[in-house]
């Protein structure tokens, strides 16, 4: 048995024969797919980001070149690359390249920090770490410098941009050089981050056959075409704005992906008007700043035709205001990194689009909504979601203790969610079982922060809740029983987990300092009566945001 066959479950093979004889899987790899549109329309445009416009053959020769200069470097199809790139064209040439060659990139995302990056090179064992010189204001030649120690298996250090004393990417494009066969369609061709309720991020693994299929049914879902635009405003690494449809939807749909840097409204709103965009996917926070933009920018969003929200819930009030203000179709999606994926329909009515989140891609996604006993609930009850399917993982990876309690005996992913089901199969989105915090579309684990916070020397204990919040869905609350009476301040936490290289978006937004943690009958504590006792607290004093 492989070392991938130990560190991953695969479906088993009578799924597998099914989906292929279902046609789900096609047996191309996401390179492959690339390679086959710069044959049919090389010249069509593929790419935009910044002042970089690329082709479908520029594109696909980057790639190989990129990939054969790795491969010249000595790295070998089934090594682990962690990716950590801005929206930036290399981010598509780095993951074309790493498809080409048989690697499998782990997709950070730009806010991670020490903490996280340390955690996908070790686990991974990662032979190389790629990412921009810096963006945003922050130095990722420095985090190189604190990864190192921490990340024995890193060979290589590539930098796109200034790469200081590391490998520059642009130096590695090598041209007619010889490259190994493809991989295997049925194999791993890359990772992604769970949102995660326990610790770390766990790495999702998919393959080249699965995610293929997920979004290429999407772009069929949404109707993409080789006249679609895409703006891809959330960072390109999510599993959201990459396949559904994401980018890879439109690149299979031969359309062109047009890369905003950040969330600016002021950014997003010249590029559609400039490209012409025709669809652009959102998180909740983001649609508010949309609405008002829009009502003082009359006609730069023209050419939009398709709205996608998703990420985290969409209230059907704000939903209801899309479509007025923006001019444009409004569709809801509600997915996971994981697998499952629903949409509501272009052709759905206001019902449906309003008031649902939509339902699956395939007609094998199967769904489970279960009590807590694992039983069926009743049509139209709210229960646990679960689900398996023909991209749907079968397990995360060396993750096999989590995999007993995160799947079924019979291959049901649990998703954490608490969702139900109308006659028309729609679900809807009515909160999370999972003790996990959705920060505008960002995944908190809460242990993850709590493990972080015992180690301050001014903490006894400490438990993390989520709150509502209107903009960004929720924020996170850190209740701390401080040692000996000892006062700790909002600023001094935040200050600590910085150091500790934990992501921003995790720090909690707000304090409560308590003598005590209350507790369930079994002797946990009780996060459902610390949420309680938080709204209570925030119902009197409104205004009042977080403590310092």
């Amino acid at each position: 048995m492989s070392e991938q066959q130990l560190d991953w479950t695969p479906w088993p093979e009578d799924f597998a024969r099914r989906y292929r004889e279902a046609g789900y899987w096609q047996s191309q790899t996401l390179f492959s797919m690339l390679a086959a549109q710069a044959e049919q329309q090389p010249e069509k445009l593929a790419l935009v980001a910044g002042k970089q416009r690329l082709n479908y053959r520029e594109l696909k020769l980057y790639a190989e070149r990129l990939a054969a200069g790795l491969y010249a470097r000595g790295l070998r199809p089934g090594q682990r690359a962690v990716v950590q790139l801005p929206n930036c064209a290399e981010f598509f040439i780095v993951a074309f390249a790493l498809f080409r060659l048989g690697m499998l990139p782990v997709f950070a995302l730009p806010a991670h920090r020490r903490a996280e990056v340390s955690y996908f090179c070790q686990h991974t064992d990662a032979a190389v770490y790629i990412c921009a010189d810096q963006h945003g204001g922050f130095d990722y030649r420095a985090l190189v410098a604190e990864l190192l120690p921490l990340a024995p298996s890193l060979q290589h250090v590539i930098v796109a941009g200034d790469a200081g004393d590391y490998t520059p990417l642009n130096s590695l494009y090598l041209m007619d050089q010889p490259l190994p066969a493809e991989p295997d369609a049925s194999g791993l061709a890359f990772f992604q981050l769970s949102g995660g309720s326990t610790g770390v991020p766990k790495l999702i693994p998919r393959t080249h056959d699965d995610y293929l299929y997920s979004f290429a049914a999407s772009a069929e879902i949404c109707g993409l075409s080789r006249d679609s635009v895409y703006l891809c405003v959330l960072p390109a690494g999510h599993n959201f704005p990459m396949s559904s449809p994401g980018s890879f939807g439109v690149f299979h749909a031969g359309g062109t992906v047009v890369l905003a840097s950040g969330p600016s409204v002021d950014e997003s709103f010249e590029l559609i008007e400039a490209e012409s965009v025709t669809i652009a996917a959102l998180v909740p926070p983001l649609v508010p700043l949309w609405l008002d933009a829009a009502a003082k920018q009359p006609g730069k969003l023209a050419s939009l035709r398709l709205l996608q929200v998703g990420g985290a819930k969409f209230g059907p009030e704000l939903a209801a205001r899309v479509e007025p203000a923006l001019g444009c179709k409004l569709q809801q999606v509600f997915g996971m990194a994981e697998g499952l994926v629903n949409y509501t329909r272009l052709d759905d009515g206001p019902e449906r689009v309003l008031h649902t989140q939509g339902r699956p891609i395939s007609a094998d996604d199967e769904v489970r909504i279960v009590d807590d006993e694992d039983q069926p609930v009743a049509p139209g009850e709210v229960g646990h979601l679960l689900t398996r399917g023909p991209y749907t993982i079968r397990g995360y990876w060396r993750a096999a203790d989590h995999n007993q309690r995160a799947f079924t005996a019979d291959g049901f992913y649990r998703t954490g969610d608490l969702v139900s089901m109308n006659a028309d199969g729609y679900l809807t989105v009515e909160g999370r079982a999972k003790d996990q915090i959705n920060r505008g579309g960002e995944k908190i684990s809460a242990e993850e922060v709590e493990n972080h916070l015992l180690a301050h020397p001014l903490v006894r204990d400490v438990a993390i809740v989520a709150m509502s919040d209107p903009y960004l869905g929720e924020r996170s609350c850190a209740f701390i029983i401080p040692r000996e009476q000892q006062a700790i301040r909002l600023p001094q936490v935040a200050a600590f987990l910085r150091e500790r290289g934990l992501a921003a978006y995790k720090i909690p937004d707000r304090l409560e300092l308590v003598d005590t943690l209350p507790q369930t009958s079994v002797g946990k504590v009780s996060k459902k009566t610390l949420r309680q006792m938080l709204e209570q607290k925030l119902a009197a004093q409104p205004t009042q945001r977080s403590q310092a």
